[in-house]
């Protein structure tokens, strides 16, 4: 029993959570919105610190449900970003009637990551999967008096509903041919005949919708768009980045069998994924549709180290999640400020900002520098390491691929700050002040992208984390 509790830690203690928040919902009428926020930020933030204590490895469920120091490292990663998007988000949560359900709702998708995470089999991942995703079609919706949120709603689950489909059948044949649905072992009985390559490329569809993969990533903008600025950050790093540390587990467990197959699927679409999420991103107005194709191109990155298949490229894969994290909510935390207190968020409302906002202009700049990958930031070191375990097959062509396209994000990236700091803008943006919650989760950020980078003690953790698989 006491294994049992142990290796179910995250998940029980987000079940309880959810058992708090479930009487509070019924038996307390009075409690405000303010209360109820420092309460889950509260909750929250015990939940990730309580995350790095008593924590064992093992299995249970006859091998269905695992657990290792690299999946707990993985799951307080996650952890983390859902804290610091609930307070960069309190602005916007303070004015909303149906709070407890969406806390519901947020908490149910990440305990379905957390499944998803530790599953040793594909039924368990599947589980896990409609458990993190459901949940999340609904959180697109909250702003329910918009017409643009239920369709991004409607976008996603439709998205969901054919990804799933699609898996399910790459899933079944995977059982067909090694009778068995565990991820531990199959990869041995793979020779790369034509039917294991079609499971193979069904299953990874079904991933690549998931993670806005090109050309699986036509609902990705209009859902980051349509959705509340706190559901679309949690869609651009929780729920990406908890695919990319499955995903980078099944190649490297399942199908390590056909590396050699699946290598230079992974290298073609690693090249497509950033070319047009580099290209799509230069001609974008909106703030959420701006970040949505860098997100997209990001992914083009990450796509490239794991194409290592090798212990780097698993740990290059989570390195640059945490860092993509600060970054990312770094930008969406300012944007979620300016949105929630202006309703704005096209780019040329952003002109002319430094005037009014110095702080949160510098924030934005800082974040942005990091996703280009511009020293001395963590996004530099970050990418430095997926072109590093990605080089380690010696295509070089990739490589120069993926260093030209870097160049190209310059200058969207350089194209927002050069708005903020340097376009004059006769209705500029009025001085936004943050309540304690949304200044926290920006120095939490401002921190992670300057510290990040140069603890270079923390790659080699990860990487250690990673040996033996």
């Amino acid at each position: 029993m006491t294994e049992f509790l142990f290796l179910l830690k995250h998940e029980l203690i987000l079940g309880l959570i959810l058992v708090i928040l479930l009487i509070m919902k019924i038996g307390s009428k009075s409690m405000t919105n303010s209360s109820l926020i420092s309460l889950m930020n509260g909750l929250l933030f015990i939940n990730f610190v309580a995350g790095w204590f008593l924590n064992r490895e093992g299995v249970l469920f006859g091998g269905m449900f695992q657990n290792s120091s690299l999946l707990v490292f993985e799951k307080n990663v996650l952890s983390l970003g859902t804290w610091i998007i609930c307070l960069q988000s309190s602005a916007w949560m303070k004015n909303h009637k149906h709070l407890p359900e969406f806390y519901m709702l947020m908490i149910s998708t990440l305990m379905g990551m957390f499944f998803m995470l530790s599953s040793g089999n594909l039924l368990m991942f599947y589980i896990g999967l409609e458990l993190s995703t459901i949940p999340l079609a609904a959180m697109c919706n909250f702003d329910l008096e918009k017409a643009n949120s239920s369709e991004a709603a409607m976008k996603m689950i439709m998205s969901s509903a054919f990804s799933s489909g699609i898996l399910l059948f790459g899933i079944s044949l995977f059982y067909g041919m090694t009778g068995t649905f565990s991820l531990g072992g199959p990869s041995y009985n793979f020779d790369g005949s034509p039917l294991q390559v079609l499971a193979f490329i069904m299953i990874f569809s079904g991933f690549a919708f998931k993670l806005s993969v090109v050309p699986f990533h036509l609902w990705t903008a209009d859902v980051y768009e349509g959705s509340p600025v706190a559901v679309t950050s949690y869609l651009s790093v929780i729920s990406k980045g908890s695919m990319v540390f499955v995903f980078a587990s099944v190649m490297y467990t399942a199908f390590r069998g056909i590396a050699s197959v699946w290598y230079d699927g992974l290298v073609v679409l690693s090249l497509v994924t950033m070319i047009v999420g580099n290209l799509f991103a230069l001609r974008q107005n909106n703030m959420k549709r701006f970040l949505a194709f860098s997100s997209i191109a990001q992914v083009g990155y990450i796509l490239i180290g794991i194409s290592g298949s090798s212990e780097s490229g698993m740990a290059s894969s989570i390195y640059f999640i945490l860092i993509y994290i600060f970054s990312n909510l770094g930008a969406f935390g300012v944007i979620s400020l300016i949105s929630a207190h202006t309703g704005r968020e096209s780019v040329d409302d952003y002109k002319g900002m430094y005037k009014t906002n110095p702080m949160l202009s510098w924030v934005l700049a800082l974040s942005l520098f990091s996703l280009a990958g511009i020293p001395p930031t963590a996004g530099f070191f970050g990418k430095m390491f997926l072109l590093t375990a990605g080089a380690a097959k010696g295509n070089y062509f990739l490589i120069t691929i993926a260093a030209l396209n870097m160049i190209i994000s310059l200058y969207y990236y350089l194209r927002i700050i050069r708005a903020v700091f340097m376009d004059k803008n006769e209705n500029s943006l009025p001085s936004v002040q943050g309540d304690f919650g949304s200044r926290l989760a920006l120095i939490c950020c401002v921190v992670g992208i300057l510290i990040t980078g140069f603890a270079g003690g923390l790659y080699e953790y990860i990487l250690s984390l990673s040996h033996g698989l």
